[in-house]
C-alpha cells in the first residue's frame, strides 16, 4: 500500500494543483508562464553569487588549501575527538552541499559504512547547514545587502553542529 501511494503522490499533486486553479477559475497555464518569469529574473539575481560561491570551492578544493588548513587546525580538533579526516567536511559544509557530500561519501567508501569516520561524517552532514549558498541564494533572491547577524548566527550554528557531532558520536559510537 505504501509503495503505490509513494509512487502515485507526485502526479496526483500535479493533477490537483491545476485542477484546483481551474475550479477557481484561475488561468492556470498563465499563472504558470508568469511564475517562471519570476524564477528566471530570480535566477539572474542570485547567479552571480552562486557561481562565485562554486567557483571558490571549486578552487579550495582543487588547490590543496582546504587540506593544508585542515592539517593547521588539526591538534586543535584531535583536543576534540573529531578525526582529521573529517575536518575537509566540516570546513566545506557551510559552503557547499554537493562538495560536503562528495566528501562524505569518499570517507563511507574508504573507511567503511560501519565505521566511526564514516557515521561521524554523516551525522555532521545532517546537523550542519550550507550556511553561505543559503545567504547567497537567499538573500540574493530578496536583494537583501547587509547580512549583518545572519552570517555570524549560521557560522555560531554551525560550529555548534560539528561539536554537537563529535560529541554525540563519540557517544552512541
Amino acid at each position: 500500500m505504501l509503495k503505490i501511494i509513494s509512487e502515485l503522490i507526485i502526479p496526483v499533486i500535479l493533477l490537483i494543483i491545476p485542477l484546483y486553479g481551474l475550479i477557481k477559475h484561475v488561468k492556470v497555464y498563465e499563472v504558470f508562464v508568469d511564475g517562471a518569469k519570476d524564477g528566471i529574473n530570480t535566477m539572474t539575481k542570485i547567479f552571480p553569487a552562486l557561481l562565485a560561491m562554486l567557483v571558490a570551492v571549486g578552487v579550495l578544493r582543487s588547490s590543496g588549501a582546504l587540506d593544508g588548513f585542515a592539517k593547521l587546525i588539526e591538534p586543535f580538533t584531535s583536543r576534540i575527538g573529531m578525526p582529521s579526516e573529517v575536518i575537509p567536511l566540516a570546513l566545506i559544509r557551510p559552503l557547499s552541499g554537493s562538495g560536503a557530500l562528495g566528501i562524505a561519501t569518499e570517507l563511507i567508501k574508504s573507511k567503511g559504512p560501519d565505521s566511526f569516520i564514516a557515521k561521524l561524517a554523516s551525522v555532521m552532514y545532517g546537523s550542519t547547514e550550507t550556511t553561505f549558498y543559503v545567504l547567497a541564494v537567499y538573500f540574493g533572491s530578496v536583494g537583501v545587502k547587509k547580512m549583518r547577524h545572519s552570517i555570524i548566527a549560521g557560522i555560531t550554528a554551525d560550529i555548534v553542529a560539528i561539536l554537537s557531532s563529535v560529541f554525540y558520536s563519540r557517544l552512541f559510537f
